[in-house]
């Protein structure tokens, strides 16, 4: 188990990681990763069982799926510096011919990726699947996804949703970053998300809220409690309330950032409020 302050330098580092990868190639999506930093973050370091020998098949261990896979360079940083690959790798964002697309892929074997997921809408019904085969196998590990609540607008969603309640698929818990921000402006605008709480209740889930979504004490509990919740017989969701663009000042409290890259001196700016840890890449 890790202490607050050590998964406190942990996500400190992840944010820079995700800065600087992103700035180098001047591509990516900051604000989501930024927003999501300190619950991987905690997933990894604190409640996940896995190994990083890692195997497709997940047989086990715990699993994760990242279904907004937009905000690959949060991952990507955790999974390194979690022992999966090599942190050097991570200099290869982006660019020809890495391992470490834009959106995750499988085709190149990268550990720790278990889905491709460019296409929104999709890792709720994988994890789904997922849930079944470890219930078929007798292995009682759990499944963990993400999803942006933006995405929360594909229709897929909610036929899994419908799906997971209906099969009692109770070994699952998908976490939604609840930051009310998409690429096209608030959600409440471009497409109103409504009582997501409510919604999901009435689909037949159980329901956590993280109102601190950027604290790791509180998203601690919170998945303590989510754990807590599952082989009741219903799945289990966790609205976690984060900010986009968490950690950089100028980034926060705005959409602009879902897809824009910093320039020289914003880069400089950001990794000012966020001084190195445990080391850059």
């Amino acid at each position: 188990m890790s202490t607050i302050k050590e998964l406190q330098d942990f996500s400190t580092q992840v944010r820079r990681d995700i800065l600087r990868m992103i700035h180098a190639v001047n591509s990516g999506h900051p604000g989501g990763a930024l927003g999501c930093t300190e619950f991987l973050t905690v997933l990894y370091q604190d409640v996940m069982d896995y190994s990083t020998d890692f195997k497709m098949d997940g047989d086990g261990e715990d699993l994760f799926f990242l279904s907004n896979g937009h905000i690959s360079a949060a991952l990507y940083s955790v999974l390194a510096r979690s022992g999966f690959f090599p942190v050097e790798e991570l200099a290869t964002f982006r660019k020809l011919n890495s391992r470490l697309q834009g959106h995750p892929t499988t085709h190149d074997g990268l550990p720790g990726i278990r889905i491709s997921s460019g296409s929104l809408g999709q890792g709720l019904s994988v994890g789904i699947g997922a849930a079944e085969a470890k219930k078929l196998n007798g292995d009682d590990h759990l499944i963990y996804t993400l999803h942006g609540d933006g995405e929360l607008e594909e229709g897929q969603i909610w036929e899994a949703a419908m799906y997971a309640a209906g099969k009692k698929i109770d070994n699952l818990i998908a976490t939604v970053d609840y930051n009310k921000k998409q690429i096209d402006g608030p959600t409440d605008v471009v497409m109103p998300l409504g009582d997501l709480r409510a919604k999901f209740e009435a689909f037949g889930w159980i329901v956590i809220d993280v109102e601190k979504g950027n604290d790791i004490k509180s998203i601690i509990e919170g998945l303590n409690e989510a754990k807590a919740e599952t082989l009741k017989g219903k799945p289990v969701c966790m609205l976690l309330h984060t900010e986009m663009g968490n950690g950089v000042d100028f980034m926060m409290h705005t959409h602009a950032w879902h897809g824009k890259a910093p320039n020289d001196e914003q880069l400089d700016l950001a990794l000012k409020q966020n001084p190195e840890t445990l080391g850059d890449y």
